[in-house]
């Protein structure tokens, strides 16, 4: 555990690097993908021809993530332990959710009705995406708490992109909504969601990494 709590922002490093990069390293090899329209679920799909690399993937970096998460709770424990715990949850609940859950329990569209492994990969990944989003703002409350101005400026403006793409990425779901421009790029709109949400991370990384080398 001392291991983990001394290292482990470096496993929040290739967490996110294993996560991010997933969809795209795959997709060279999914003919016919077209990652503006398609989302990210579609590579764990049973008709998926990558479907098999990307269960391992998801594994990987939930594990990574799970690693990670003694080292986070450790650097902001001495701002608030409340608020530490908080931060932990929302990405444990990522980490379990929305990638072991992954790729433990694949997702069939080709099915008429969802059967026991979709249901748990779809509620797992709610659940996962929630906690994702709300990463950042448990991140954002402790650096405003410790009163560190300058990163919690710049990460104001990352909190409120990662919502704002958020929204849009839900709009785009709405089937109402999903034929207007920008919102009819469901895949774009995940992907740019996610990379809000992923430079959070990578920031509260550095963040504490530099911390713990003074």
């Amino acid at each position: 555990m001392d291991f983990l709590r001394r290292y482990g922002i470096y496993f929040l490093f290739l967490g996110v690097l294993s996560d991010f990069s997933t969809p795209y390293v795959l997709g060279l090899f999914y003919p016919g993908l077209d990652q503006l329209t398609m989302p990210i679920s579609v590579f764990g799909d049973v008709a998926s021809p990558v479907r098999g690399s990307f269960l391992i993937f998801s594994v990987i970096s939930g594990i990574l993530f799970v690693l990670s998460l003694p080292a986070l709770y450790t650097s902001f424990a001495n701002i608030s332990t409340r608020l530490a715990k908080w931060l932990v949850v929302s990405l444990s609940f990522y980490a379990i959710g929305d990638c072991l859950f992954t790729g433990l329990f694949s997702l069939n569209t080709q099915a008429t009705s969802w059967d026991f492994s979709s249901w748990v990969h779809n509620i797992g990944s709610s659940l996962g995406y929630t906690g994702f989003l709300l990463f950042p703002v448990f991140a954002l409350l402790l650096y405003r708490k410790e009163a560190d101005q300058p990163i919690g400026r710049s990460y104001v403006l990352v909190v409120i992109l990662s919502l704002l793409s958020a929204l849009i990425y839900g709009l785009a779901r709405i089937p109402v909504l999903n034929h207007l421009p920008i919102l009819d790029k469901l895949g774009f709109c995940q992907r740019l969601s996610y990379f809000f949400n992923y430079l959070a991370i990578l920031l509260v990384g550095i963040k504490q990494l530099k911390r713990v080398k003074r």
